[in-house]
């Protein structure tokens, strides 16, 4: 069968590929690790490539065009050092670890995110932490969310996607190895969280069960299992700690959360949220638990959104006004490359509270500005392509600076996301028996719910409006619930058994939910026209 070579610029990489291969894939195969959001679908514009055709640059979507010629290919990326958050609520546990001997070694833990990894390297006698390490998940070249990567799966060979974050893992120990000054081969026990689809592509699982009614897992109770099964380059006979999943999209990771903050004994009536590509939602106390995950999709995580991107260098990470300005605070930069979903939380609480929009999610009409920083800011009010959008900043085609604003259909993209949340949460409320108000402490879990502002949380109703005193952050619980998880059998052992006492509720099968979603898609604190 006939090839094409293919010349992938900045990075110089040089790779022949077969006929019918799309650029999309091509890169794949070349380690580039391309971002590729909706799964390689040609919905989200973020895959393309600039190519040389008869003497003319033109861009293209990687994943839509066939290479049906030896081709040079830019994808102007360059390596990108991401915002990756490694810290979280911990406590002190006695160290205890479930396999005999591994307190002679050293120890490892995971949290396996849709979006990163982190990795925590500990003494196995001593419990003390030696070293972090963290990398993107490099599964986000086959889609942004659980979906996209279960759906690629079922209709392609499942073992690259298996093997991508195994070799991310392996990579992670021996990054954590060399800064601590040990050898991989000293590490006993490595214990894993994730959710429920990263726990089973990580297996080599079928996520089908996961995609398909009723949305059980495959497997949900806790295991240990030899590293060689694992493909885990540690100890010959290491093992490797895999944490209980709850439910189809309860996994792993929402266990570890609970396990960090001792959910099972906890007095004061507990809202603990993870907010992601899908959202886990687990409500209670020591007397009753529920949970339940709903599909946020990725618009959180930049995707979906026009001009979005991960929270990176040159990432709009928070907005603010100051006197009548807009400011824009961006990572690691002095000019934005796009938006991040802290930063898109911001915004749209800003254009809820001046007026911009309504309760609907419509942009207003010049003349509807009353505020005094909405009238100042009106000149942002413009249109692309005939439809409304909010600009942030103004392009500088010198400096290569692009245009970023928000659009009618980026608004739509928040309101199904905080919708999907916020109905959850009155789920959950229903479920329990009480009254919003009685909820004593909410607990935010992860990189967004540590890097948003609550006030705009609250202002866009991502979270009840009535709770934005109780907030408190409690960072990667997931990953400090892994590492405590490895440190203590027992514990371990804890969480195995407290899972299976969590009612997990299944929203597709509520009747009230779908009314629940319509209902929180408005914004109540906006105006209304």
């Amino acid at each position: 069968m006939a090839g094409f070579k293919v010349r992938f610029l900045p990075q110089d990489k040089m790779i022949e590929v077969p006929e019918n291969t799309t650029i999309l894939g091509a890169e794949r195969m070349a380690g580039l690790e391309p971002d590729a959001p909706c799964g390689g679908r040609g919905v989200c514009g973020k895959c393309n490539v600039t190519i040389e055709l008869d003497g003319k640059s033109e861009v293209v979507s990687a994943c839509q065009t066939i290479i049906d010629r030896n081709m040079v290919v830019d994808t102007g990326r360059t390596e990108t050092k991401h915002r990756i958050l490694t810290d979280g609520v911990c406590r002190r546990v006695e160290v205890a670890p479930a396999v005999e001997g591994a307190e002679k070694g050293y120890l490892m833990a995971f949290d396996i995110g849709t979006t990163t990894i982190a990795g925590y390297l500990m003494d196995g006698g001593t419990g003390e932490q030696l070293t972090i390490v963290s990398t993107v998940n490099p599964q986000f070249q086959f889609g942004a969310d659980v979906i996209a990567r279960a759906n690629y799966v079922l209709e392609n060979d499942g073992k690259r996607m298996q093997e991508v974050v195994q070799d991310a893992l392996n990579e992670l120990i021996e990054e954590a190895c060399k800064n601590a000054g040990i050898s991989t081969q000293e590490i006993l026990l490595a214990a894993i969280a994730g959710n429920t689809c990263m726990h089973h592509l990580f297996l080599g699982i079928s996520p089908r069960s996961l995609v398909i009614a009723p949305y059980v897992p495959e497997i949900k109770d806790g295991m240990i299992l030899d590293a060689g099964e694992c493909r885990m380059r540690i100890h010959p006979k290491g093992k490797v700690m895999m944490l209980p999943n709850i439910a189809g999209f309860v996994g792993a990771d929402t266990a570890a959360c609970m396990l960090a903050v001792d959910f099972e004994n906890l007095e004061p009536l507990t809202l603990m949220v993870d907010i992601g590509t899908n959202g886990e939602l687990v409500l209670g106390n020591q007397k009753k638990i529920v949970t339940c995950s709903t599909a946020a999709g990725p618009a959180f995580e930049g995707a979906k959104i026009g001009c979005g991107m991960r929270g990176a260098k040159g990432a709009i990470s928070h907005v603010r006004v100051e006197g009548l300005e807009l400011k824009l605070e961006i990572i690691d930069a002095e000019t934005a490359e796009g938006i991040c979903g802290s930063g898109l939380i911001d915004v749209i609480a800003l254009l809820i509270q001046y007026g911009f929009i309504d309760c609907g999610g419509g942009f207003a009409e010049l003349e509807e500005l009353k505020d005094e920083v909405a009238v100042a800011n009106s000149w942002r009010l413009q249109t692309r392509d005939g439809k409304p959008v909010f600009l942030l900043q103004e392009a500088d085609g010198k400096e290569g600076r692009p245009e970023i604003f928000i659009s009618q259909r980026d608004v739509r993209e928040v309101q199904l996301a905080k919708g999907a949340i916020a109905a959850g949460i009155r789920m959950l409320i229903q479920k329990m028996s009480v009254k919003t108000e009685q909820i004593e402490q909410v607990l935010l879990a992860g990189a967004f719910g540590n890097y948003m502002d609550t006030e705009s949380a609250c202002m866009i109703g991502l979270i009840p409006y009535e709770l934005r005193e109780k907030i408190h952050g409690i960072g990667n619980a997931a990953g400090e619930g892994t590492k405590l998880a490895v440190l203590n059998g027992g514990l371990f052992q804890d969480i195995c058994e407290l899972v299976k006492q969590v009612e997990a509720v299944d929203l597709a099968q509520e009747s009230e939910f779908q009314d629940m979603f319509v209902d929180e898609l408005e914004f109540a604190n906006a105006e209304e026209r």
